[in-house]
């Protein structure tokens, strides 16, 4: 009995056991198979302007599409037919079906039936390239169809995110992958390049999960993301299907748009889409390019439209291929054309470069080619240069000067030091040899004036300096002698002495650039003017007095001196005597002062004024000195008489 009812509870237990592999078996594909989601975010290819994409010029020229593709009817399905297939297709990754992707399915067959005509037509060129790449990686080759659901096969779309190219790959992680994007080139719009990059991005991601719906969601989102997911599901050892709540919405539905697309470009015929067929064969390939050229210059030479050279290379983004000597670049061409370009080569590249070529050196306006010393022969000579040095910690003038190869009193003496005191942080001046380079005349080009006939005709335009001196010193000398000469005896300057123009200064020198020997020589004349113009000053001031005049200056000046020791002893000065009347004595005249005015301060008459200063009429000057004889004190009226009789 023991034995039996052991036997019966190891049976119960495997039953059990079996059980719930089978439960557990059921419930993994009854997610595959039953999982819905009301939030779907389709990706932005199904957004594609599909009349946008038909002006791309391959499919205008190479491609045969059905315009009543719309109106057509796509044909229903049953959900066995589906998954008959899904099944059928000769493809590694497993396709299941579930409502996600019949959704994804219905979008392609029934709503986006033109684009997908558009991709088909695409794909008569693009496709061969995937395979290539995928085949060079082994990686399974319908993962050619990850560009329709990433850019419906446009190698210029860009998504919100800043995604680029067939594969839609970020600026990042392009760069990360090896793939050049600048201004002028993106080959992330590359078919070639970016298919090769992208196949080498799915391999490492199979090889981190070992799953490759797994590794698709990664392509889409992130290896973070899908890794994210797997931790809130409960661990490794789970499918796409099993973390599908826990990842982001764009992401849930990409494997299912995934899926989709192999569905349709597989099984097209039977929702009555037509076949895109080929106008004509399109084989390519590409040249090296070792110069800068743009589009325009390849297809005015080879006469083939600039629209084709775009669409057979999208990653040159400005139509310039910046090729150089540092690199050369790639340039995809129809097969016939190859030859031709190889041939006329030479003549593409200098293919209107006044237009098309990049200026390596430019010359700002008003400077002078000549000015520079890039083409003038130089010789290496050994010169003293004053340069700076700063007094650190423990240096003394000794040390320093020992430094520089100097000595002692030298630095001292260039620094105006005394002793061998300095401070630390000070800042001396130092002299020492330095090696520089020596310019000599170039070769005169034909044409061209040189520097040595720039100074012959300066000179004919300037006096030298010898001429200018010569001037002056015959200048002063004249003056000189005028003033020895001037009489004793006060007389009057006259109106034309006054008026008469001073001699002309010398004419000032221009500068001549880049010579230090004209700029110290319009110093040299600067000092000069200024002497000339002291010397016009010292004539006139001796010119428009008399000896007379200047005795009478000094006398006045002797007069203020003793007014003011008056002033000290408390007596009122002179002037304030000579104002009183009947007193006499000397008057200096005041500005706007006449006769008749003086007259009337005095208490003198102006007759008595006239004869005492020898003066014929009413014209005195100001600043001159007169004498005021002795008078008795006359009433205002008498002063009035004297004012009318002087008027009459």
């Amino acid at each position: 009995m023991t034995t039996l009812r052991t036997k019966l509870i190891v049976i119960l237990c495997a039953l059990a056991t079996l059980s719930g592999f089978a439960a557990k078996r059921n419930t993994i594909l009854s997610v595959k198979d039953t999982i819905k989601d009301n939030d779907i975010v389709f990706p932005e290819s199904f957004e594609t302007d599909t009349r946008e994409l038909m002006k791309n010029w391959y499919l205008q020229n190479y491609a045969v599409l059905d315009a009543d593709v719309e109106k057509r009817d796509a044909g229903e399905v049953s959900e066995e037919e589906y998954i008959k297939r899904l099944q059928a297709m000769p493809t590694t990754i497993e396709m299941p079906y579930n409502q996600i992707v019949r959704s994804y399915i219905d979008r392609y067959v029934k709503r986006n039936r033109t684009l997908v005509e558009e991709m088909l037509g695409m794909s008569l060129y693009y496709m061969p390239i995937f395979e290539q790449a995928l085949e060079k990686e082994g990686m399974p080759l319908e993962l050619k169809y990850l560009p329709v659901i990433e850019s419906a096969l446009n190698p210029n779309a860009v998504s919100r995110a800043g995604a680029g190219g067939l594969w839609q790959f970020m600026v990042g992680t392009g760069k990360g992958l090896g793939l050049e994007v600048n201004s002028l080139v993106d080959e992330r719009r590359d078919p070639y390049r970016s298919s090769e990059k992208a196949a080498v991005l799915l391999k490492n991601l199979y090889n981190i999960y070992n799953d490759w719906s797994l590794a698709i969601a990664a392509y889409n989102c992130g290896p973070g993301n899908v890794n994210k997911a797997l931790r809130r599901a409960g661990g490794e050892g789970k499918d796409f299907w099993e973390i599908y709540p826990y990842l982001p919405k764009e992401t849930r539905g990409y494997v299912p748009a995934f899926i989709a697309a192999n569905y349709v470009m597989t099984y097209f015929k039977r929702h009555n889409i037509s076949p895109s067929l080929a106008k004509k064969p399109l084989i390519t390939d590409t040249v090296g390019v070792k110069h800068r050229v743009h589009f325009n210059q390849v297809a005015k030479v080879l006469n083939m439209p600039i629209e084709e050279i775009r669409a057979l290379n999208p990653q040159y983004r400005a139509d310039v291929v910046p090729a150089s000597s540092e690199r050369s670049y790639k340039l995809c061409l129809p097969s016939t054309q190859v030859y031709s370009f190889i041939m006329s080569e030479d003549s593409i590249y200098n293919y209107r470069t006044d237009l098309y070529a990049q200026r390596g050196v430019v010359e700002p306006a008003g400077y002078s080619a000549s000015s520079s010393n890039e083409d003038r022969p130089y010789t290496w000579e050994t010169k003293t240069v004053t340069q700076h040095h700063k007094v650190r910690k423990g240096e003394n003038l000794s040390r320093i000067a020992s430094q520089y190869g100097m000595s002692k009193s030298q630095l001292a003496s260039l620094n105006g030091l005394r002793g061998d005191k300095v401070q630390r942080g000070q800042v001396l001046k130092v002299q020492t040899t330095k090696k520089v380079k020596v310019y000599h005349e170039r070769p005169q080009q034909s044409g061209e004036v040189s520097d040595d006939e720039i100074k012959v005709i300066h000179s004919e335009a300037q006096p030298t300096d010898e001429e200018l001196e010569n001037e002056q010193i015959a200048e002063v000398q004249r003056i000189e002698q005028e003033a020895k000469n001037a009489p004793k005896k006060s007389r009057r300057v006259t109106v034309e002495e006054v008026e008469k123009p001073a001699p002309e200064k010398p004419a000032k020198v221009e500068k001549v650039e880049n010579s230090d020997q004209w700029r110290d020589r319009n110093e040299r004349y600067a000092k000069k003017e200024k002497q000339v113009a002291r010397e016009e000053t010292y004539k006139k001031s001796h010119s428009s007095k008399s000896e007379e005049a200047r005795k009478q200056d000094k006398k006045s000046k002797h007069d203020k001196k003793e007014d003011k020791k008056a002033d000290k002893k408390g007596k009122k000065s002179k002037d304030a005597k000579e104002e009183k009347p009947g007193k006499g004595g000397e008057y200096t005249i005041k500005k706007g002062e006449s006769l008749s005015v003086i007259a009337e301060k005095t208490g003198v008459s102006v007759s008595e004024l006239q004869k005492a200063n020898n003066i014929k009429g009413d014209k005195i000057k100001a600043g001159d000195n007169i004498k005021i004889p002795k008078a008795a004190k006359k009433s205002k009226g008498d002063s009035k008489k004297d004012s009318k009789k002087k008027k009459k």
